[in-house]
Parts: C-alpha cells; structure tokens; sequence
C-alpha cells in the first residue's frame, strides 16, 4: 500500500511539473475546445451518414455565385413542364363567394365539373376498386348508407350512438379477419377507424414512440423501414421527429432481415413490414421480422393497407400466403384500408394494436382546456359518420362469400396478367408477386416511355424506381377489360421500339432523369414546387 501511494505521489508530482509552464487559462480552455472538437466531428460524421459526401459537396456548389440562380430556373422549366397544362385551371378557380347564391343550380356545375374528369373506369391502377359505375350496385349502396348519416360526427358519442356501434363493429370484423380470433393473438386486438391509410400509419408510428418511450425511456426515436416501405413512414418520421433507417431490398425486393438486424441499437423503436408493399406486391417476410422484435422488445408494424382485405381469403381460396397478421409472435400494429378492397367508400381504414396497453399511447387527453376535460381517438376530432357507416354496410352487404367472390376474380387476372406480361418480349415482372400488384420493367426499352404511350391510350399506371419500372393494381375494374391492357402494352412496347425516343408532352425524361440525379435535394425541392404551385 505505501508503495501504491508513493508511486501516486511520484506521478502527481510529474504531472504538476510537466503542465506548471502552461497558463492557467489554457489548462481550463484546452479540454473544452477538445470537448466542442468533438462534437464537431461527431456532428459531421453525422451529416455524412445520413446525407452522403455526394449530396453534401453538391449543396456546396449550390453556395456558389449564380449557380442557385441558374438552378431555380431550370427547375421553374421542369415544374412547369410537370403541370402539363394546369395553370390555366387553375388561374380559372373561383376565388370569393358568389354574390347570389346558386341554390339546386349547383348540382348543374356540379355535373359540368365532374364531366372534365378523366374517363377512369377500368383504366387505373388502383384508384377504384368497386366494379361498376358509381350510379348502380354497390356504389349505389354505400352512397346510400353514406347520405344517411352524412350529419353525424362520432365526436359526440353521446348523440350518434349508432355510428359509435358501427365504428366498433367495424374495427371487430377487421379484426377477426387479422388474427384476432387466434389464441396466440392474445385476444386484446383493438383499434380505431381512421380517414386513410396514411393516417393508420402515422397513429401507429405515434403509439409505438410514446409507448416505447413509456417502456424503455427512448428519447431519440429510431425507426427500420425497407426502401419498399410506402412514403407515409417517412411523412410520420417527420411529423413525430423519429429517424428513419432505411434498409435496401434484398435481391427478391423483400426486406432484408439482416439488414434490419444491423440497424437495431438503444434507440429503436420499430420496424416496418409491408403485406404487401405497395411498389411491387411482394409480402416482406413478417414472420422473421416478428422474431427479430421479439428478441430485441421493439415494436413491429405490419402494413396491410392494401392486403388486408385480400390475404385473409386469397389464404382461404388455397393461395399460398405466408403468415402476415396478429397470429404472429411479434407483431404490434396493423394498418388495413377499408377504402380499397374491403370496398368501402374513400377515406375508411382501420389501425389495430395487439392490446390496450399500447392502443392507450394512441390517445391525447387534454385537461387543462377551459373548454372541459377532452379527449378523441385519432388525429381529427370531428370524423365523417357517413363514411363508417358506408364501411359498416359494404362489409355487411358483401360478408364473408362476397368477399371470397371479389377476391377470387382479382387473384384470378392478376395472375393472368403476370402471366401475360411475362409473354411480352422485353419486358420482366419484379420478382413474384403475391397478391394484385404486378410491376414490371424492361432491359430493351425505357419503360417509362412505354407509361407516356399507355397514357395516351387512356391508361394510368404508376411509375417506379430502383429500378425504373411500372406497376398496375388490379382491382374489379379491370377484370373486364385485362385482355385490352395486355394488348396496348404489347403494342405500347412495339411503338417503342420502333421509336425510340420521348413522345411530345411525355413525362418519361422527367421520370428518367429524376431516378439518375445524384442530388436528391433538388428532387425533393422539385416536388415541394410542384406541390405548392398545384394546390
């Protein structure tokens, strides 16, 4: 022990001699600058990882003089170029009141508007999911349904019990359809009705940062996507100040669980599986990814938006569909859109939780509001009554065989078409899709090419990237009209090839030249002007 202390005494002594020619001052400045030295360095690194050395020296020479001028120019020509045509209308938009109300004559200029839209029947992906024209069937039904409760507002429970009752009866029927009725489901799934998928998410994405940060103190939320995984997560990371960490596909465009693995640290709080992802319909593989929340205690959020109206039958029609829902150990949250196949009317989506005690960090209870003791579910506090009880009744009006039927005729030529895009020389469908979604690209020609010559045959599809390719979700419209479909790609992709080269008034050098700028910046900046000067 002596030793010990003379040693101690020894290197205290040569320590005080070494530092006693420097000030005083400098002594107490130096560890300080090495402190901000540091934060300095970790800050760059920072900015590095999540923005690249490419996009960081380009937003230098964007400092430079006349090269910010020269950039907010060309992208004035490419926002313009974008609107094709819609400054004019929108230059025409009536901007007061009339003087004279129209009364009953509205419902002409109602009809003269409703005339200029396009003729979407059977030629969009997606967008309309029921068969049939709005004034017949089961169009006809949920307008209905709509129109009767059109006046109510499930703020006021108290009032419009009933829409209460539907609301819950809804939810209860998703429910059961996603693995409620499992044992292994624990038999707590809840959840509210929302105004769309993207509000699905974002309350999810909500309720897994406030109940992590309840469970484990995580202030610096962070949370693993695929590149596939829709745009609302990062819409909810930027609401709710969570990091994204996105994970490249794997070489099947599937999320890549190793991937993932790497990403988990002390700030994770969830990760996202897509079933299906909305670019090429493939189901991410939920069961793994439940394994891996399981074992780190995160959250894991399925995005059935599109699948959960489909999987649950296609699974019952023989379809082999792997485990996607609440019958998976892991799984915290599930978004479902009524609005799409569960054929209900726009703005019906359901977002459940595996039980109560994550549901309850969905919520935002004010107490201190002159106004009383408040309280509501969702996002909005007023909700439109008309649409939950349009989705009430299209899923009583259809039940169980209906839904079997709809999603049979979709199975059936989605697969037709995988099929006969296949038998398309040039073109390759993304991986195998496992639903009603099917893209598909091309090595021979630029497809976005081949998208402006389909748009001008009155179809409308959407454009993808990484890698550049289109996709077409089949809905009831189009299992009248698929044999026309295959028929004006393959003569799409002809005319192509034969002439190569953008088509007058075409998006395709638009498309092309946004998937290969390396400054996504400026893409981001593009897409902002657009969306300000449209709306």
């Amino acid at each position: 022990m002596e030793a010990a202390a003379e040693l101690a005494l020894r290197l205290r002594a040569a320590a005080n001699g070494r530092l006693a020619r420097y000030e005083p001052l400098a002594l107490v400045a130096a560890p300080l600058l090495a402190i901000l030295v540091a934060r300095w360095v970790h800050a760059a690194a920072s900015a590095v990882a999540d923005r690249g050395l490419v996009a960081i020296a380009i937003a230098a020479v964007k400092l430079l003089p006349g090269v910010s001028g020269y950039i907010a120019a060309e992208k004035k020509k490419v926002v313009d170029k974008m609107q094709s045509g819609g400054t004019s209308s929108k230059n025409n938009r009536r901007a007061e009141l009339p003087t004279i109300g129209l009364g009953e004559e509205v419902i002409k200029d109602l009809e003269t508007l409703k005339a200029k839209d396009v003729d979407w029947q059977g030629k969009c992906s997606g967008t309309v999911y029921i068969a049939g024209s709005e004034s017949e069937g089961h169009f006809e039904l949920i307008n209905k349904a709509y129109s009767m409760f059109s006046h109510t507002n499930p703020l006021h429970q108290d009032v419009f019990k009933s829409v209460a009752n539907m609301e819950a009866e809804v939810v209860a029927m998703t429910a059961a359809l996603l693995g409620s009725k499992e044992k292994s489901s624990g038999g707590q799934i809840c959840g509210n009705m929302t105004s769309g998928g993207t509000e699905s998410i974002l309350l999810a994405v909500k309720t897994s940062r406030d109940y992590m940060r309840s469970k484990k103190g995580i202030t610096k939320p962070e949370m693993i996507i695929a590149e596939s995984a829709h745009s609302a997560y990062d819409k909810a990371a930027a609401y709710f100040n969570i990091k994204v960490r996105r994970v490249p596909v794997n070489k099947e465009f599937l999320a890549d669980v190793k991937g993932f693995k790497r990403c988990i640290n002390g700030n994770t709080i969830m990760m996202v599986g897509s079933a299906p992802g909305f670019p090429h319909g493939l189901i991410d593989p939920i069961e793994e990814l439940g394994e891996l929340a399981s074992r780190y205690d995160i959250c894991l959020h399925v995005d059935l938006c599109l699948g959960g109206f489909v999987l649950p039958f296609a699974r019952k029609l023989g379809y082999p569909i792997p485990p996607f829902d609440f019958s998976v150990k892991g799984v915290t949250s599930i978004s479902s859109d009524v609005h799409k196949y569960g054929l209900a009317p726009k703005g019906t989506s359901v977002v459940l939780y595996r039980n109560h005690e994550i549901r309850k960090h969905q919520f935002v209870a004010v107490t201190e509001w002159t106004g009383g003791l408040y309280i509501s579910p969702t996002i909005a506090g007023s909700r439109p009554g008309g649409l939950i009880a349009g989705a009430w009744a299209a899923m009583m009006s259809l039940g169980l065989n209906g839904y079997l039927d709809s999603t049979s005729r979709i199975m059936e030529v989605s697969k037709k078409i995988q099929r006969g895009i296949e038998e398309i020389p040039g073109l390759f469908v993304i991986g195998k899709p496992d639903m009603t979604v099917v893209a598909f690209g091309s090595d021979v020609v630029d497809i976005f090419e081949v998208n402006d010559i389909m748009s001008s045959k009155g179809w409308h599809l959407n454009a993808l990237q990484r890698p550049n390719s289109l996709h077409i979700c089949v809905t009831l419209q189009h299992t009248t009209v698929y044999n026309e479909f295959l028929k004006d790609l393959q003569d799409s992709v002809n005319t192509v090839k034969a002439n190569p080269g953008p088509i007058s008034g075409g998006m395709a050098p638009i498309y092309g030249a946004a998937g290969k700028m390396p400054d996504r910046g400026t893409v981001r900046e593009l897409l902002v002007e657009f969306m300000d000067s449209s709306c």
